[in-house]
């Protein structure tokens, strides 16, 4: 009897081995509304669309504990009984962020040098100049724009302007006759 277990135990686990886990590859990161994405604007700009999500405060209130037991006529035989506890209410409903930002094609290994330079100098960025926006560049980018207003790490094409790292549109220019001096 002392000879068949170990066979058996190993042979058991043999099977155990040889089962595959199965993953579901859509079960793989966060659902697609909890995730930034990019879209192209009519004109060729690209613009950011991030989640916004709800913020729920607890306050007191009634929660029914028991249904209340109505006769087919319509009265009440036994009315609901309520017990007072903290309940979630919305403060902020979830929403969606949308904001211009530099087209993946700008986003070259030089331009997140750059990126990550100017937020070096500014105090904000302590990592390695690698071209890569990692977690260290994600966090320096929304270090900068938080103070300014926008909560995210995507690079925004306002903050790109304000670092001086792309151009600022000019309004146009009127004719020299306009801007002649009386």
């Amino acid at each position: 009897m002392t000879g068949r277990f170990p066979f058996l135990a190993a042979l058991a686990l043999g099977v155990l081995c040889a089962c595959d886990a199965t993953e579901d590859p859509a079960s793989d990161g966060p659902p697609p509304d909890l995730v930034s994405r990019t879209e192209t604007g009519p004109a060729g700009n690209c613009f950011a669309l991030e989640p916004i999500p709800a913020i729920y405060e607890q306050v007191p209130g009634q929660v029914q504990v028991v249904q209340a037991e109505i006769a087919e006529d319509g009265t009440v035989i036994r009315p609901p009984i309520y017990r007072n506890a903290t309940v979630p209410r919305v403060v902020r409903p979830r929403g969606q962020m949308r904001f211009e930002v530099p087209c993946p094609d700008r986003l070259t290994p030089e331009f997140v040098s750059s990126v990550q330079r100017a937020l070096e100098v500014r105090g904000l960025y302590a990592g390695p100049v690698s071209g890569r926006i990692g977690d260290a560049t994600r966090a320096a980018i929304r270090a900068y724009q938080s103070e300014r207003g926008l909560e995210s790490d995507r690079l925004s094409l306002e903050t790109a302007r304000s670092l001086g790292l792309i151009e600022v549109e000019l309004p146009e220019v009127a004719d020299d006759e306009d801007r002649a001096i009386p």
